[in-house]
């Protein structure tokens, strides 16, 4: 009798390991985003342990740049991506073929307009240099946001697509410099002024609410958004991955972190 026992409890205890091996190669679903380091990643590390009670794993990789996030997410290096707003995803996706969407929007990241010699874009003097982001989209953006406020005035419905050669009335008679979005807050040493987009500007310690001498209002359409390949939108890993970013969790602290330089979104 004993043995017939013994020979049971093993076979429960070697049923129960098994299962439970089983469970736990299966357990996670694996999500490796790619993200810029502010405030992208910072939002991503606090779900990470809520997702991971969700069943899904996440893995952050950090990018410096607005190109190789969604080329690695086209060819499969990235599941996601967490850096940029639509209008920038849509003309990448044109300029480049990529077969990737939007999942949903987190956050706005007001661009400002920065100056270490001014403290009011009325103080900028004649001819002055304003240092732009120099992408196609980010590029218009920074020139709505100086038409906005009465610097220029450009051509009528060129919108983000928007260049100098659109600017139709320059009363300060200003000129442009086009650079890499992310080596913007260094030129402000050597430029009267410079449009910055708001993760560089965190990351360079910028508040646009504080240190802007103008910025874009609530209105802004430039929403940053995670991307997923076409398709998998409605996949369980990415549905849980938008809902724990669009938590009331992420709501409060990006209002209590940021205090106006990010919004959310949703």
């Amino acid at each position: 009798m004993k043995k017939v026992l013994s020979l049971a409890l093993i076979l429960v205890l070697s049923l129960s390991l098994l299962i439970g091996c089983s469970s736990n190669s299966t357990e996670l679903e694996k999500i490796k985003i790619g993200v810029s380091p502010e405030p992208h990643a910072k939002l991503v590390e606090l779900v990470v342990d809520d997702l991971k009670k969700e069943g899904v794993e996440v893995e952050i990789v950090i990018f410096t740049d607005y190109i190789t996030p969604n080329l690695s997410l086209d060819s499969g290096e990235l599941d996601a991506n967490f850096f940029q707003h639509e209008p920038y995803l849509n003309n990448h996706v044109a300029e480049e073929g990529l077969d990737i969407v939007s999942l949903g929007k987190v956050h706005i990241e007001p661009m400002a307009l920065y100056s270490n010699k001014y403290k009011s874009v009325d103080e900028l003097p004649d001819g002055a240099t304003i240092s732009i982001p120099n992408d196609t989209v980010n590029g218009g953006r920074a020139l709505l946001l100086l038409e906005a406020n009465g610097l220029i005035k450009l051509k009528e419905g060129v919108g983000v697509n928007a260049t100098e050669v659109d600017i139709v009335e320059n009363p300060k008679n200003l000129k442009f410099q086009a650079l890499e979005a992310a080596i913007l807050p260094v030129t402000l040493d050597d430029v009267d002024g410079a449009v910055i987009n708001g993760n560089y500007a965190l990351e360079a310690g910028l508040n646009p609410v504080k240190d802007g001498l103008i910025v874009e209002g609530g209105e802004s359409p430039y929403a940053n958004l995670v991307a997923v390949k076409a398709g998998q939108e409605n996949e369980d890993k990415f549905v849980k991955l938008l809902k724990a970013l669009q938590s009331e969790k992420v709501r409060k602290y990006i209002e209590e972190t940021y205090q106006g330089a990010v919004v959310p979104a949703f």
